[in-house]
């Protein structure tokens, strides 16, 4: 269950558009007449304390062994030069 107090803290912003959005649309003309000022506040606070923790960590124990792995055997076909060479001129940026 929502407390009063919260629903008015949730609402407040809403209500604010609403109220600006409804005298907006009744054409009056607001003027302010005197600057804000914020309230002066003293704020005192003594230093924290983190929490502390208390860690086992598991052994990990790392091996190394040689193993042979088959690899397969690629070949490549490159076309001849002469022909790649005049096609891809234009699209292909200088060279320097």
């Amino acid at each position: 269950m929502i407390r009063a107090a919260e629903f008015f803290k949730k609402s407040a912003p809403l209500v604010l558009m609403l109220a600006l959005l409804s005298t907006f649309a009744t054409g009056c003309r607001v003027r302010q007449t005197e600057e804000g000022e914020m309230p002066d506040v003293d704020v005192q606070a003594e230093g924290g304390n983190l929490p502390e923790y208390d860690v086992d960590a598991a052994d990990v124990d790392v091996k190394t062994e040689e193993r042979t792995v088959k690899v397969p055997d690629v070949d490549v076909n490159m076309p001849p030069e002469n022909e790649n060479e005049n096609e891809n001129n234009d699209n292909d940026p200088p060279q320097q």
